[in-house]
């Protein structure tokens, strides 16, 4: 069978697929070019219809009319706990356990440190060493700083790593899915083990929220931590969020003790007193426009259940695994094939990579580069379908078969890869 048989076969299947599929007709909330295939929904989302509207409400009405009385009258005080409860229903978190504050960073800080201060006396944290560079950076200056040991290890010799350092152990902070290769670890086993040694746990959700049946609560996650930005879709910057289990919150004592978080910050008291339940996550103002942004990017769920996408998802990189192999694309997988060990995102090796994610680009099919040899294409099942999944597929196929990624063009970097 030709390349073009193959390529009609399988968009054939792709439209019964999405015709099919629990989020079909979703894509038309998004402000996508028609000729774009976005796939770097987890390095930045897609623009949700709704939130232009709600940014120029925020702006030309709640500030510009009302001014100082939104605080009160559009409940500015209350947007981010309430926008917390809408990024816990995604993570499979009950209600008042969620805020939505600061950056993934400074949450992930707020956590260890929070952490060490809930197990005195233990002062061992496990991370792994291929974690997203903030997270390692954070986890060793907040661990610096609370006199705790970080070692690096990886999430398949976790568990026994927990058993060996036994009472020691304080916290186990691990990432939900691998942000290069896309492999999806099993959070909760490592949260068992870590339970069972009397530890902690916190789960970086930054490449799972909005596209996984997280589950928190169900999961036994002490703390966890994730960004508004990517498959949330809340807008470059947008604020991330934090976690911290409700069996947890009168003891927890976060390190960033701003004026938000107190019990009373209206009294304007030169003590701190911590607010109770989530809100004392909190540290100073937030952000408003982002953070109400984040609220109508949210309104993209409603009706979804974190199941639905889930199965949406692995349907798509499914669909577009399948493909490569149809058209005889030739290129190793970083991304395991079996649907219960990725997340949302498929990644390809080349030793060129850049340079093809380039040429991909200037076909209109976006991903990005990871170093040191990694084609990165997320699939948000919100805005990507299997159509596209298969068109993507042919263009890799076209862009390697012509070596188009040889072009001297493709290999010019800019600040942001």
């Amino acid at each position: 069978m030709t390349t073009l048989h193959t390529h009609d076969a399988l968009t054939a299947r792709a439209t019964e697929a999405d015709a099919a599929s629990p989020l079909r007709g979703t894509r038309a909330l998004f402000t996508l070019p028609d000729d774009v295939i976005y796939l770097d929904g987890n390095s930045l989302g897609a623009l949700p219809s709704a939130v232009p509207a709600v940014v120029q409400d925020v702006m030309h009405r709640q500030w510009g009319e009302r001014l100082i009385r939104s605080w009160n009258e559009a409940d500015w005080w209350g947007a981010q706990t309430r926008v917390g409860d809408l990024v816990g229903r995604l993570v499979g978190a009950a209600p008042g356990q969620v805020v939505v504050t600061d950056s993934t960073s400074v949450n992930l800080f707020k956590a260890v440190i929070g952490a060490g201060r809930l197990r005195p006396g233990r002062r061992v944290v496990l991370t792994d060493p291929d974690s997203f560079p903030t997270d390692l950076y954070m986890t060793q200056s907040a661990a610096g700083l609370a006199g705790l040991e970080v070692r690096r290890v990886h999430p398949r010799d976790a568990v026994a790593a927990i058993a060996e350092v036994g009472d020691a152990l304080a916290l186990v902070s691990y990432s939900s899915v691998d942000y290069r290769t896309g492999e999806l670890w099993d959070l909760p086993a490592i949260t068992e083990a870590a339970h069972a040694v009397g530890a902690l746990a916190c789960w970086d959700l930054c490449h799972s929220a909005g596209v996984m049946d997280v589950g928190l609560d169900a999961g036994g996650a002490d703390l966890a931590v994730g960004c508004g930005y990517k498959y949330l879709n809340g807008g470059p910057g947008a604020p991330a969020f934090l976690y911290v289990a409700s069996r947890h919150q009168d003891d927890f004592e976060q390190p960033l003790t701003g004026w938000q978080g107190h019990a009373r910050p209206f009294e304007m008291r030169p003590d701190y007193e911590p607010a109770p339940g989530i809100n004392r996550a909190r540290v100073g103002t937030p952000p408003l426009l982002s953070v109400l942004a984040l609220e109508a990017a949210l309104t993209a769920y409603e009706g979804l259940s974190p199941a639905d996408v889930r199965a949406a998802s692995l349907s798509v990189t499914g669909t577009f695994i399948d493909a490569l192999d149809a058209l005889g694309v030739d290129l190793p997988l970083a991304t395991p094939r079996e649907p219960e060990r990725r997340g949302s995102q498929v990644s390809l090796r080349h030793p060129q990579a850049f340079a093809v994610v380039q040429a991909l680009i200037a076909r209109g099919v976006i991903g990005d580069f990871r170093e040191p040899d990694i084609i990165r294409l997320g699939f948000a099942p919100l805005y990507v379908t299997h159509v596209d999944a298969v068109s993507a597929a042919l263009h890799v196929k076209e862009v390697l078969d012509g070596r188009e990624f040889e072009r001297p063009e493709f290999a010019e970097r800019g600040a942001v890869t």
